[in-house]
This record gives structure tokens, C-alpha cells and sequence, in this order.
């Protein structure tokens, strides 16, 4: 049976790093990062935008659900609200896989200093820092398994998901 796995967490927790590795550790997987659905100049949150997003991940996921050559589909985003794993899941009906919604989860200052690094080479821009530090307490309301990497590092994240879904 296909196995969807969900990952989900604040910015700059680490979840493309994660994702990445994890890939590479499961044979027969694709993976998809809902920041390249919204990878847009200029970038707009509009509902218009929403709603073409959340239709181009869920055909991407239909995508992968339907291809027999792989058995793991590993999908991140930030996905601050069930609600938004609502609208992806209600496309994938007509599918039948093994779900594994996972949210990576940290402290503040394990944030801070993720954060600090990637604004310092230039990835990210300062006003992130407060904004995603805002969202650590949705993501431990949420129903998912969490896995706290404030101190492990992404290899080993990864290795604890691979546990989980196999």
C-alpha cells in the first residue's frame, strides 16, 4: 500500500532539509515541498492564489498516488491549521494509501538561532523570525505524530520518520 507522508512545521524548523534526506532513504519515493507550488514573483496571498496552490499540490499528489512505481510520497509544507490538511486530503478520496501526518516541532530559541543562520546567508528575510515563532504553538495542537529537533539533527529526524512509516 502507498504511504503519504505529511510533514508539516513552522518556517525554518527544517522540514526541506528533513525531507530531503528522507527521500534519499526511502526507495521508491517522490517528493513534493508546497513552497514550490508557491513560488510566485511577486509573491501574493490572495484566495485566488490559495485555491490554484492547493489544487496544483493535490493534482501533483494525485499524480504520484496513481504511478505504481512508487510506494512513498513524502509531501511538506507549513500547514499551520488542520484545516489546510482538510483541503489537500478531500482531493485524495478516490485514493486508498496509508496517511502519516507528521509535524516537526522545536523551541523557540532552537528557532531562533535556525532562523538567525538562514537570514545571515541570505535566505530568508528577518521579519520570518517573528512571524514563524508565532506558529510554534499551532503545530502542538495539531493531530500528528511530533518529533521535537531542537536537538537532533535532520539526519536523525529523518531516520525516527522512516521508523514511524515503515
Amino acid at each position: 500500500m502507498k504511504k503519504l507522508i505529511m510533514i508539516n512545521g513552522t518556517m525554518g524548523v527544517g522540514k526541506s532539509t528533513v525531507c530531503n534526506i528522507l527521500f534519499k532513504m526511502l526507495n521508491n519515493s517522490v517528493y513534493l515541498d508546497g513552497d514550490w507550488c508557491w513560488n510566485m514573483n511577486p509573491f501574493v496571498v490572495s484566495d485566488e492564489n490559495k485555491e490554484m496552490v492547493i489544487n496544483n499540490i493535490s493534482y501533483l499528489l494525485k499524480s504520484y498516488l496513481n504511478n505504481s512505481g512508487y510506494k512513498y510520497i513524502i509531501f511538506c509544507w507549513v500547514m499551520h491549521d488542520e484545516a489546510i490538511f482538510k483541503q489537500i486530503l478531500d482531493k485524495l478520496k478516490e485514493f486508498d494509501f496509508e496517511l502519516h501526518k507528521v509535524s516537526l516541532v522545536c523551541s523557540e530559541e532552537s528557532l531562533k538561532n535556525r532562523l538567525d543562520v538562514d537570514v545571515k546567508n541570505g535566505i530568508r528575510k528577518t521579519d520570518v523570525i517573528s512571524r514563524s515563532i508565532e506558529r510554534i504553538s499551532f503545530y502542538e495542537k495539531m493531530d500528528t505524530v511530533k518529533i521535537d529537533v531542537s536537538n537532533i539533527t535532520p539526519h536523525e529526524t529523518a531516520k525516527k520518520i522512516c521508523e514511524i512509516v515503515q
